[in-house]
Formats: structure tokens, sequence, C-alpha cells
């Protein structure tokens, strides 16, 4: 069973451990060095900021997202918890309590463009490089009105 809860201060670590789990296995594109550095600017940042998590019935979180507004700016579970429906269910929490209808991918993630595609968003623009303004293009998706 899946339930979801905001983060607690105690969850930072358990964040970063998802995020290391889940880059690591779809973020083949990165290049070393880019991986090391993103991972710094997360572990800087990610475990002071409020998430919500998809925890197990033992409360050990499984995934978690950041959500601004209507904009799913972050998402990701762990490597060992994917295709149980987690992503599913933060996705489906975000839309519901949040509202939350866009989201940035980065373009060579093509597991993460097809889940979200099946969860209802469709492309709708293209960026030539991230956030940070490294080669990673980013495709905006959104869930139609």
């Amino acid at each position: 069973m899946i339930s979801i809860r905001p983060s607690r201060p105690d969850d930072g670590k358990r964040a970063l451990e998802i995020w290391a789990s889940a880059v690591d296995a779809t973020h083949h594109f990165l290049t070393h060095e880019d991986r090391l550095a993103i991972g710094r600017e997360v572990a800087d940042f990610l475990p002071e900021t409020q998430m919500t998590l998809a925890v197990d019935k033992s409360d050990l979180a499984m995934g978690f997202m950041i959500v601004d507004g209507g904009n799913i700016e972050a998402l990701f579970v762990d490597a060992a918890c994917h295709g149980q429906g987690v992503g599913k269910a933060l996705i489906e929490h975000a839309t519901k309590e949040f509202g939350a209808r866009r989201l940035e991918v980065n373009e060579q993630n093509a597991g993460a463009r097809g889940f979200y595609q099946r969860m209802g968003f469709v492309e709708t623009g293209r960026m030539d490089v991230d956030g940070q303004g490294r080669p990673y293009p980013l495709i905006v998706m959104e869930l139609p009105a």
C-alpha cells in the first residue's frame, strides 16, 4: 500500500538516497562530471525543501515530488520501486490536491517521458538546455484542459 504525506525534517537523507538511485538508474546521458556536480547541488537544497512523499506501510519513503503552484518541479522514485505505482500515486496526488498540470522532463529520459504521457501529459514545448544551462534539453509537458 502506498500512502502520501508531507515531508518532515528527518526525511532529507532518504530523499537524497531516492534521488541518487533514480538518477543513476535513468539518467545515463549525464556525463560523470555533471552527475557529480548536480548531486552536490541537490545535496545543498533538497534536505531543507518541503516535499511530498510516497511511503510504504512502514513509512519508508519510496519516492518524492516537489510541487510549486501548478508545476511539478521534481518527481523521483527509488529505482527499487520503479513499476510499482509510486510515480502514479504521486502524479495523481499532485493533480488532485495541488492542481498541478505542468512539468519539465529531460528529453533523453525516454522512460520518464513515456510515463508522463501514460499519465495524460502532452508535450507542449522544448528548451535546448536544462535550468543550469547544461546541454540536456528539457521537454515541457502539460495536462490538457
